[in-house]
């Protein structure tokens, strides 16, 4: 800071707006440069886990299997085919949510 105002007075106020331009991102490497550090002495496992891919894939499944099971059974009721296979249609979809969600903390 000391030099940014020192430069400013030896330079004249037409080159303010490059000092401070200068001074500011000497202040930005030397933040980064301590988050760096920072970051380097936290542990892995202290570092929270991304599960956005994980959660997305999971609502991707759920929408797509009740999509598909709500065809199905549409696809009977419409046909006329026996409506006992409505049954096992969304017995099938919560199965596989069920075990498709049930690692969700081994992800």
């Amino acid at each position: 800071m000391r030099a940014a105002v020192s430069a400013r007075r030896d330079l004249g106020p037409e080159y303010e707006n490059e000092i401070v331009e200068s001074f500011l991102d000497k202040m930005g490497q030397e933040i980064d440069r301590r988050v760096d550090e920072r970051l380097a002495k936290t542990s892995p496992k202290a570092r929270p886990v991304n599960q956005n891919v994980a959660d997305g894939q999971r609502l991707a499944l759920a929408i797509v299997s009740l999509v598909l099971a709500t065809g199905a059974t549409l696809a009977v009721i419409l046909t006329g085919s026996e409506a006992s296979y409505v049954i096992p249609i969304w017995i099938g979809v919560i199965i596989v949510n069920a075990i498709f969600n049930g690692n969700r903390g081994k992800s």
